[in-house]
Formats: structure tokens, sequence, C-alpha cells
């Protein structure tokens, strides 16, 4: 598969725990797509929502997420917000899934990263549940560690 890492929500990775992950579709504008894919996309911060959809079924959202305006766009090439919610796209056993994972405590759902496969937006959103300090400082140790090691075996 050709994939092409877009954007990574590192902090997001440092302060939680990933259980279990999925690949959802974007739901963007035009404008949206090619900012995307320019790199001008910002997962700092954000976190996906399930709310009831129309017909009854849960719908999945992406908040928080920063999409800059497309600089060749123009100015006020729609009006939109750089921080509006946009629309997964799952299917409806993910769904399913992922609204009996995330009833039970201290868990939620994060977006990972955004890539694209095969020249669509992908997101990879997972189940999280967040670090203890004492976790943290565990993580802090074992990359300090890899950087060593690695630097010694260069030399």
């Amino acid at each position: 598969m050709v994939q092409k890492i877009i954007a990574e929500n590192k902090k997001g990775l440092f302060n939680f725990e990933i259980l279990d992950k999925w690949q959802a579709g974007l739901k963007l504008r035009g404008f949206e797509v090619k900012s995307a894919k320019a790199g001008q996309i910002d997962l700092t911060g954000s976190y996906v929502t399930i709310t009831p959809g129309q017909k009854k079924s849960p719908e999945a959202w992406l908040v928080g997420a920063r999409i800059a305006r497309y600089r060749k766009a123009g100015y006020g090439a729609d009006g939109s917000d750089p921080l509006r919610p946009r629309k997964l796209l799952l299917n409806k056993k993910e769904l399913d899934s992922l609204v009996g994972k995330i009833k039970q405590k201290g868990l939620t759902i994060l977006p990972t990263r955004v890539y694209t496969s095969h020249g669509l937006v992908k997101l990879e959103i997972g189940l999280a549940r967040g670090k203890k300090k004492y976790d943290k400082r565990e993580t802090i140790k074992k990359r300090e560690f890899e950087l060593r090691k690695q630097k010694l075996v260069k030399n």
C-alpha cells in the first residue's frame, strides 16, 4: 500500500497509550484536501467524538484539528473555519464497536496521524487511555536509551 504520512499527533501519542487503531476517511472540501496534502494540518489537541446521527445511527466527528486555508485559493474562498468539525467516514460495524468501547471508564478516541493512501486523505484513530506521570517518565527513559544505543552503534 502506498502511504505518505502528512501529520502525526506526537503530543497525543506521548500523553496517551493507544490500545486499538482504526482507519477512517475524512470528509473534506476541495481546498482543504489540497491544504492537507501540502502538510498544513495540525492534530494537536484534537479528539474524536461520536454523536447520534439523523437516522439514529452514530456519526464520528473530528473536533479541534486545524486545517489551514490553502494559500492559492484566495482570500475568503468560502469563509469556512479552519477548526470546524469534520465528519469521519467509518462503516456501521466500526462505529458500533467504537461506541461500545468508549463507554468504558477512562477511554477516549484520539487521532494519531493523517496520511494519503492512493490519493485519498485518511485518518488513523486510536482507542486511548491516559498515561500516568510515571508512564511518561518511562517513555522518556526508553527513548533516551535508544538514542544512546544508536549513537554507540554508529561510532
